[in-house]
């Protein structure tokens, strides 16, 4: 090793490396908990041994002990050495477990594996400049990406930030017309359908497969006759006089995110409002250093910035290129009435209007 160097900064950049590198392979093992149903079935069962919780779930004992063993050596779980059993704490079931919770984050886990599987295509994107589109990548990134978001959303879309929009929650009350842009499996659609019975709503993406989930998940819970799915762009969504436009973790995704705002402008109803929730990230890269900055940046790299590429459109936003830039894309769009609504840890939500 070179001796002009720093030993104790070389020695102290080593552990936060090898940090990471464990984290990476325990990665596996939390996805494979929580698509196992590991964690649920440990969440408040109180102290299991591993042949319990291989009973529970009805998985191979051998396996659940060895996984259980590396849960133990993230902290994750807690081990009893007197009695051999294990117990997941209700505050780590919060995160790992209950798919209501705000604070469950296990669906980014299985976006991972979707992910990984194509770094090579994502490793020629880099010499050559193209894209990466959404429809590239297993199914396994579509439900991981649903599963992460769906808990925030229900949480705060109708208590928090729809109430934080000018004028918009009375109109819904009423009977309002409302268009959910880059729906996915329909979460948020269906989440403010059930809570707002009087309005339409129509949920527009233009991944097929997503749209069938979505229509799957309207029919599970009874909302089928009150909300549709259509595939369509966000440049081309058919309609207009929508007293609500949305956009849930979307606008920078999108090649031409002028094209799409051009297009809300054009179907908004005279008094309209468009709603655009995005990332609470920053174009200055210093401000990503902190472990929320650090997932949204690394996910642009693999996700959101090959998929704008893809598109061959004006724009490559990726995911941190801040809010004066998607200001700037929208008053170009003839929105120019832009209004932060709300602010969280991970997001901002937009009130934009002509």
């Amino acid at each position: 090793m070179d001796k002009t160097l720093d030993q104790d900064r070389v020695m102290a950049f080593l552990g936060r490396v090898v940090t990471d590198n464990a984290a990476a392979f325990a990665g596996l093992s939390t996805s494979l908990g929580a698509r196992l149903g590991l964690y649920a079935a440990m969440a408040g069962a109180g102290p299991l041994t591993a042949a319990e919780l291989a009973r529970r779930t009805g998985l191979i004992e051998r396996y659940v002990a060895e996984w259980l063993a590396a849960q133990v050596a993230g902290e994750y779980v807690e081990y009893d050495a007197a009695t051999g059993t294990y117990l997941l704490p209700d505050e780590h079931a919060a995160v790992l477990a209950d798919p209501a919770s705000p604070a469950n984050v296990t669906g980014g886990f299985l976006m991972l594996q979707a992910l990984y599987r194509t770094e090579d295509a994502l490793a020629e994107a880099f010499r050559t400049g193209d894209g990466l589109g959404w429809e590239e990548h297993a199914p396994d990134l579509f439900a991981g990406v649903a599963a992460f978001f769906r808990p925030g959303y229900e949480a705060y879309l109708v208590s928090e930030w729809l109430p934080a929009l000018d004028g918009v929650v009375p109109k819904l009350a009423a009977g309002a017309s409302v268009a959910d842009v880059g729906c996915g499996h329909g979460w948020s659609t269906l989440l403010m359908a059930e809570a707002f019975p009087q309005s339409r709503f129509r949920g527009f993406d233009f991944h097929e497969p997503s749209i069938e989930a979505a229509r799957r998940n309207a029919a599970e819970r009874g909302l089928a006759g009150r909300v549709s799915f259509e595939v369509a762009s966000a440049s081309d969504f058919p309609g207009d006089g929508y007293d609500l436009v949305t956009f849930f973790d979307c606008l920078h995704d999108l090649g031409d995110p002028g094209a799409a705002l051009r297009r809300v402008e054009a179907a908004l109803a005279a008094d309209g409002t468009a709603m655009i929730v995005e990332p609470n990230t920053s174009a200055n890269v210093l401000d990503s250093v902190n472990p929320i900055g650090r997932s949204f940046a690394s996910t642009s790299v693999a996700l959101c910035l090959p998929a704008a590429l893809a598109q061959k459109g004006p724009y490559a936003l990726g995911n941190h290129a801040g809010e004066q830039a998607m200001r700037d894309i929208a008053a170009g769009a003839g929105l120019r009435s832009w209004r932060v609504a709300v602010e969280t840890v991970t997001n901002r939500v937009y009130d934009v209007k002509r």
